[in-house]
């Protein structure tokens, strides 16, 4: 391994990167995700190996340095791929958002502890030789990655306080956090940022301008923050999404400065599929593409829809059996799921009492809507987990239009993706695209209590006459059904 050639390392890296565009292309369905996990995993596992012959060869040349570099590394890969395996195995799937989140804010904080170690060694990295300063280019490179890798990190850790829901520390809560002036703080400190960053990039002699360069750090981090707290719960499908793309522009940043091809490709093809999913979400949510970029959306709505009072209002409620019955006598039935069926840990029982259904007769779908949860595609991840077929998952605008025919629509732990205030140009969720349900002919809600969603709105859903609302747990709610199905 101490004697792999350079050509040998670009093409590993080569190779790697092509897995990586495979396993995007196979995680754009559920039919093929499986398979794309596999490329994604053996990609990485080429990159990561030819990184460690790398570093060997590169140890090897520089004999003086001793052997702790690299039992260092070898030391970061076996702890880092332990905790990794183990988060992975343990992890829930209603916590699978806050796993996201966590991974993404890992990303930046590396990028920006590379960053510092090429500012303070480059001649390490191979970009030029001990009394030389950086170039230009590098200096540039450097400070967009070390910026927007600081603002992914110290904004996903937000985001993750957010997510989890279990922190009472003001910042980690779902309610937005807002102050006066806050957009022209924000303002004020990425220009800041942009100042230091010149200086840095134009800073004359060898020794790097460490001064501008840390300060410029720190206000990222700050900025990080300032950018995610403002923003509800109910938005922050977009935000995992936005973050999972500024990690990857980060890491190409990176990629530039190290000039190692697999990182730049494997980063620009994370932080566009990001962004491109990032801009898919905020069609279905009716938000600003640009809002979301700037951290600013979210909060308006959030806070008046969660400042205004609930009125209380007569609702018709039934039983499991109640709700089987309508089911059994119903010729098509639609399900939309929502984060109350990953909570209970419901998806198994739901496909048993679909199976019971479509034994009897009765035509069911899945209605997915693209922000259901708290992270994207968490529906169709619950679902797959259960092996619920894909032809029985359709997505929002191909279902949508079928909700006037439909005889029955059951409604599991949603609320603000079938809300039909949505509909109404004076609501905080108005323009958001919607699942229909309230055009069925009937209507069956699974809820625990008549608590409000993310949004903080009361749904008129629930008060519709042909609504019928069964409380309780979505698994105890969907065992009772699959009882009284028989």
């Amino acid at each position: 391994m101490s004697y792999i050639s350079m050509n040998l390392v670009t093409m590993f890296y080569l190779i790697a990167s092509v897995c990586f565009i495979q396993a995007l292309k196979g995680l754009s369905s559920p039919a093929t995700a499986r398979t794309g996990n596999a490329f994604g995993m053996s990609g990485m596992a080429i990159a990561t190996i030819t990184t460690v012959a790398l570093i060997f060869k590169l140890q090897a040349q520089a004999a003086s340095t001793g052997g702790l570099g690299f039992g260092l590394v070898l030391l970061g890969v076996v702890v880092g791929g332990g905790i990794g395996a183990f988060a992975a195995k343990k992890v829930e799937m209603t916590k699978m958002p806050e796993l996201v989140a966590a991974m993404h804010s890992l990303i930046g904080l590396a990028a920006v502890c590379i960053a510092v170690a090429v500012v303070a060694e480059p001649w390490v990295f191979q970009i030029t030789t001990q009394g030389v300063a950086l170039p230009f280019g590098n200096r540039l490179e450097l400070f967009i990655g070390t910026f927007v890798g600081a603002v992914t990190f110290s904004g996903s850790v937000i985001a993750f306080g957010k997510l989890s829901g279990k922190y009472k520390f003001r910042l980690f809560q779902g309610a937005p956090v807002s102050f006066a002036g806050q957009h022209m703080l924000n303002l004020g400190i990425a220009i800041a940022i942009i100042a230091l960053g010149l200086v840095f990039c134009f800073a004359p002699g060898v020794e790097p301008a460490w001064t501008p360069f840390i300060i410029m750090a720190a206000l990222a981090f700050v900025l990080g923050v300032l950018i995610i707290i403002p923003i509800g719960g109910a938005d922050m499908p977009v935000v995992v999404s936005m973050l999972n793309s500024y990690s990857g522009w980060a890491a190409a940043g990176i990629g530039f400065s190290l000039n190692n091809s697999m990182l730049i490709i494997a980063g620009s093809l994370v932080g566009s599929s990001g962004a491109i999913l990032s801009y898919i979400m905020c069609k279905a949510m009716n938000r600003s593409f640009f809002n979301v970029i700037l951290g600013g959306f979210g909060g308006d709505a959030a806070a008046a829809g969660g400042g205004a009072a609930q009125e209380q209002r007569p609702v018709k409620s039934g039983s499991a059996d109640d709700a089987a019955f309508i089911m059994s006598n119903a010729e098509t039935v639609i399900i939309v799921p929502g984060y109350g069926l990953a909570v209970a840990r419901a998806q198994h029982s739901l496909k048993e009492l679909v199976e019971k259904l479509t034994h009897k007769g009765v035509i069911v779908k899945y209605a997915i809507h693209p922000v259901a949860g708290r992270m994207p595609g968490h529906m169709n991840v619950l679902l797959a987990e259960a092996e619920v077929p894909y032809d029985q998952v359709f997505e929002m605008e191909d279902i949508n239009g079928e909700f006037g025919q439909t005889d029955v629509v059951l409604v599991l732990g949603a609320n603000d993706v079938v809300n039909p205030a949505a509909k109404d140009p004076k609501s905080p969720i108005a323009g958001m695209p919607i699942l229909e349900a309230y055009k069925a002919k009937s209507i069956i809600v699974n809820k625990r209590s008549m608590a409000s969603g993310y949004a903080g709105l009361d749904n008129d859903l629930f008060y519709q006459a042909n609504t019928m609302m069964v409380f309780g747990d979505a698994k105890k709610v969907i065992e009772a059904m699959v009882k009284a199905v028989d």
